[in-house]
Parts: structure tokens; sequence; C-alpha cells
């Protein structure tokens, strides 16, 4: 592919008339919501011990970093009863927390009520209300057998799950916050201050070179064959393109003269947000950092999928935003060793 054809749409007024909200066809697919979360509901005090009272409200169960999960999908057992299980088994939940109601399209029924139940250990499944065909597993674990719905819930329990773990006391006077409005405020008794979920920007860059080719690049040690996308935390007054500027040439050395938003993807372990770019540059030479970035290479199409096939170099999981925004560059489905 020429520069040319690897160039990032822009917009001329007085050569192309784009209509109003025009968006270029180069964007991610949007992936719909599968959960209504209630925001305007969860405010309303008493509304999660309402919805404990009724046998048909689900619960989504961590402990740390695993959820409890059977076979290929997250177990959903029955709010209610299991954590009466769990009181006559003599513990208590750390936290119960609004999720959501299922919307249209979900894999659940739509209208079904769901809550996050996170426990201090893993309960050892047979006992308290747990199945004994039961197992605890983390997302990376199972997430690729997920379908969208326990992925989704996984993500947004895992997300609120470790803002409350790390956030259990007022920043400015170090009082214990309280829990409100479903499990998605807290609030200083103190001196009334409010804390809400946080969530850290990252930017995640495929960066095309001057005849076209893909750069990518890995950490660690400088013969390991992984490689991906550069990525970066988004910095305080940062534009997100001013961020995609300074990651890639911190990183590698690159100057980007060009960027484009192409979509994005929660990564909630502990609090990431990934925003997804492509870059263009006029560069043909990187020069890893050594310590973010050890190795970086650029790969023409033909070049990557044969590497990969080879098992000469690894690239990113089809669950990560970083293997969409490779496979958008390269145009179509890279084939791993393991589909031949």
């Amino acid at each position: 592919m020429s520069h040319a054809e690897s160039a990032i749409p822009a917009y001329q007024p007085q050569a192309v008339q784009l209509p109003a909200n025009h968006l270029f066809d180069t964007v991610l697919p949007v992936l719909p919501a599968a959960v209504d979360r209630g925001s305007a509901d969860r405010v309303r005090p008493g509304m999660v011990e309402e919805l404990l009272d009724s046998e048909h409200t689900r619960a989504v169960v961590l402990a740390g970093r695993q959820a409890l999960v059977r076979g290929s999908e997250l177990l959903l057992p029955a709010a209610a009863q299991l954590l009466v299980d769990l009181r006559d088994r003599g513990s208590a939940p750390e936290q119960v927390i609004y999720l959501g109601a299922a919307l249209n399209g979900s894999d659940l029924a739509a209208g079904t009520e769901v809550v996050l139940v996170v426990l201090p250990e893993p309960a050892e499944p047979g006992t308290a209300g747990i199945p004994a065909d039961a197992q605890w597993a983390g997302f990376r674990d199972i997430a690729a057998v997920l379908n969208p719905t326990d992925t989704a819930l996984f993500v947004e329990a895992s997300a609120i799950a470790n803002w409350h773990g790390g956030h259990t006391h007022c920043p400015r006077c170090g009082a214990r916050t309280a829990v409100e409005a479903g499990g998605w405020v807290r609030r200083c008794p103190q001196d009334s201050s409010e804390h809400y979920p946080r969530t850290d920007p990252a930017i995640i860059v495929t960066v095309v070179g001057p005849d076209g080719r893909l750069l990518l690049g890995g950490g660690g040690p400088v013969d390991a064959k992984n490689y991906s996308t550069l990525a970066g935390f988004v910095e305080p007054g940062e534009s997100l393109e001013q961020a995609v500027v300074r990651e890639i040439h911190e990183e590698v050395g690159v100057r980007v003269t060009g960027c484009q938003y192409l979509g994005s993807q929660s990564w909630p372990f502990p609090a990431s947000l990934m925003l997804g770019f492509t870059a263009i540059t006029e560069d043909a030479v990187a020069k890893p950092d050594g310590v973010e970035v050890t190795r970086a290479r650029w790969f023409s199409r033909e070049e990557l999928q044969d590497a990969v096939l080879t098992g000469e170099i690894t690239i990113s999981s089809r669950l990560s935003i970083a293997r969409s925004l490779i496979e958008h560059w390269y145009g179509g489905r890279i084939m791993d060793s393991t589909d031949t």
C-alpha cells in the first residue's frame, strides 16, 4: 500500500463537502451494551436491598481478580440465596454492588437484574452454596470462550471491584468512606465529599510508515517473540492526539504526522480504558527506548502473516483491541498457527 493510500483522510472544505457528523469508514465496529446500568435508579436508597428480596436477581461472584464460572460461562446464582448460604457459613461479602438490568439482545432474559457479590477470598466449590462443579477463573483464563454478555459483566464487575479495593478512604482527610448509590459512589463522613470510580485513559496505536508497513514493538527480553501495538497513558493536560505523538516518539523515536481515533476497549485490570488510534509517520527507522520498548520491527502484510504462521513471532490475542487494530491495518483476519 502506498503512502497516499495509507494517509488519514483530512477534511477539505473546498474540495470535499462531507455531511454533518460524517464518520470515515475506518472506525472499529461498536459493540452494543449488554446491561442498563440504571444510573438514575441506583441512587435511590435501599435499591440494592430491594433487589436482594427477589429470587430473580442474579449475582456475579468475584474474589480477588477471579470470577466464579461453570464451564465456559459465568456462574450467575440467585443473589438472595447465595447471601443466605454465605451467612450460614459464617462469612459475609465485602461488597454487594448493582451492575444493571439485561437489555434486549443480551444473553440473559431482558430485564434480569444483576448484582456483584465481592468475597474476601475464593470460597471452596461445594461450600457456601457454591456448586461443586464451579471453578474460579481470571478474565484472561476464560475470556476467549465467554459470550458477549458474560464478558461485559466480568469487565464491569472487575472495574468497580478494583476501584473499591483501592479507594476505601477519603483522599482529603483519610476517613473511611461509606458506600452509596448502589456501590457507585463513596462518601466521606467527615467532609461529605463524594468520590467516584476512576478510569485511566491510555492510547494504543498502529503506526504506519511511508511505505505502508506496520510498526510493532515489545518489552522485556530483546529476543522475545511477542510483538504488539504501542501504547501509553494519557498525561494530565494532554489531548489524546498529543499523547499519541508523545508516546510514540518516546518509545520508538518515531515522529507521528497524523492520527485518527478508531475505537476503544475497557481493560479494567486494574482501571484502564484503551483508546485505539492509527497513525502515520514519514520516518522509516525506529529506535526502541530500551525501557518500555526493547525491540521494534516494521512489517509488510505478507511479512507479518508469514512470521505469525511460522511461529517466528506472536501477536496480541483476539481478545484485545491491539489485535483489532492490527487486523484493521491488515485488512482482514490474520491466521494464527493454531488456525491451520
